[in-house]
């Protein structure tokens, strides 16, 4: 009886053990992760000297002078928040969803709110929101617009070095490439900073110049940002040349 016993057992133990080797080859897919991105940062010379960079970093953690954000219009059945942009109000002790919440902020295309950290919440000194409008209307063209808005407030706030991330798809939007929105805000940014060197050189504005721009993107969309962000930057240097050197203001 016993010998049976023992070898009834040591059967069942095999049996088990060859079913999990049977069973490791089928979970190794579903454990294995996305491949991590080749590159991770890239910058570019802009117009005007200006150095723009491709950076993958989250938006909380970006030692910077001024953090852009954007954000759609408010839902009042509860706006969305993935992953970065989460951990990013989160660190921020629920700031930006409570001014939305309340309907402080409302997010309509081109409103900004700006405010200041605090030590022990995010690196970036101070935080510039920027409204994308409804979602249903997200478009290039959006995307264009805050590039030009993000870039004039930079410049008002003499924000040296400065860091955006649009965070489209942290708040669960899916209808624009990453790559193709990040090539249409380098562009705007470019072309405004362009407009805003020509109002300084005529004495139209204070002189102020933006030491470094960084657009901000995630492991996934890193590569593709980066291509689409150098095609940008040339697009913009081809378009400024074709501006010329006219005056703004007319000759008396």
């Amino acid at each position: 009886m016993k010998r049976n016993g023992s070898a009834s057992f040591i059967f069942a133990v095999v049996t088990i053990a060859a079913g999990s080797l049977f069973l490791l080859p089928r979970l190794r897919p579903a454990m294995a992760g996305p491949p991590a991105p080749k590159v991770t940062e890239k910058s570019f010379t802009g117009v005007n000297d200006l150095k723009l960079t491709v950076r993958m970093i989250a938006p909380y953690s970006a030692q910077t002078d001024l953090q852009i954000v954007c954000a759609f219009r408010h839902n009042p059945a509860g706006d969305k928040y993935i992953e970065a942009f989460q951990d990013f109000d989160d660190k921020l002790r629920g700031l930006l969803s409570s001014l939305r919440n309340r309907g402080e902020f409302v997010g309509e295309l081109g409103e900004s709110i700006l405010f200041n950290t605090w030590p022990g919440s995010i690196m970036p000194k101070r935080v510039l929101v920027i409204g994308l409008g409804a979602e249903r209307d997200l478009s290039v063209e959006t995307l264009r617009i805050v590039g030009r808005v993000a870039v004039r407030e930079a410049v008002r706030l003499r924000a040296v070095n400065v860091a955006f991330a649009p965070v489209i798809r942290d708040q669960g939007n899916t209808t624009l490439d990453v790559g193709e929105g990040d090539r249409a805000v380098a562009e705007q940014i470019l072309l405004a900073y362009d407009t805003e060197k020509r109002l300084q050189a005529e004495g139209l504005s204070d002189m102020f110049s933006i030491r470094e721009w960084v657009i901000e993107a995630g492991p996934a969309f890193i590569e593709g940002a980066i291509e689409q962000v150098g095609k940008g930057v040339e697009a913009a240097g081809v378009q400024v040349r074709a501006r010329g050197h006219t005056s703004y203001c007319r000759s008396k």
